[in-house]
């Protein structure tokens, strides 16, 4: 038999090779999908994660909101904790709240991690923002944030039941237990705060300032980003 040889058409048989991402395109999709970042610096590396705008939890919100995805969060709590090459955690809070339930998982997440964690309110740290503040090793807040402490409220329509206020009544309690565990405030003051009837317009609760959140004995220090990255160091020299 005759052999025959087949020639392979350019088009078909050409590979089409796509270059590996750089290291700062990674950082660059990080950002842009989940709004965090890893340090690369000669020290041990910090990954910083950004709490923004909404907390969404089991319903999703409406596409114009801002919103930190407890679904995303949770997966990158377990890596950072896994991960050798990262020292710490810095925590950045800018948010109004939202779902209570994933706020406080994350929450419970981040100050059970063994790694160093150090978080800092920037702009607002508001309602379910709050255990998020305190959940790290040593708590941040900018002179000019603000952070909101009222009662647990609901959206949209209530069954007028015993049952309802009961557990409303249980998930205040959780949040406040936590609060108070995580940092100097007692759950006296801290309920005083939630109940009080003089300061919002439409609703009951405080509204608390950077020196006054220190003073009240929730956040730690007033302070800047520099100088939470540096107690963060520390916190991970330290810890070596």
């Amino acid at each position: 038999m005759k052999k025959t040889s087949k020639k392979s058409d350019n088009k078909d048989s050409e590979s089409v090779t796509e270059s590996a991402p750089t290291g700062s395109e990674k950082q660059y999709e990080r950002i842009q999908s989940i709004g965090s970042v890893i340090t690369s610096s000669k020290k041990k590396k910090i990954y910083c994660l950004t709490i923004i705008g909404q907390i969404e939890g089991h319903t999703y919100l409406p596409e114009e909101n801002k919103t930190t995805k407890y679904e995303h969060v949770i997966p990158e709590l377990v890596a950072i904790e896994e991960d050798p090459e990262i020292g710490g955690l810095l925590l950045l809070l800018n948010t109004v709240g939202g779902d209570i339930e994933a706020g406080l998982a994350i929450a419970e997440l981040i100050s059970g991690m063994s790694k160093p964690t150090v978080s800092m309110v920037i702009g607002g740290g508001h309602s379910i923002g709050v255990p998020l503040a305190v959940c790290a090793d040593e708590s941040f807040i900018a002179e000019s944030a603000t952070m909101t402490i009222h009662p647990v409220r609901s959206g949209g329509m209530v069954v007028g039941v015993p049952q309802s206020f009961e557990y409303f009544q249980k998930m205040q309690q959780r949040i406040a237990n936590f609060v108070v565990k995580n940092s100097k405030i007692t759950q006296k003051r801290f309920y005083e705060l939630c109940m009080n009837t003089e300061e919002l317009v439409l609703d009951i609760g405080s509204i608390v300032e950077g020196k006054q959140a220190v003073k009240e004995g929730i956040i730690d220090n007033v302070g800047t980003l520099s100088q939470a990255i540096k107690c963060l160091y520390k916190k991970i020299e330290k810890q070596k």
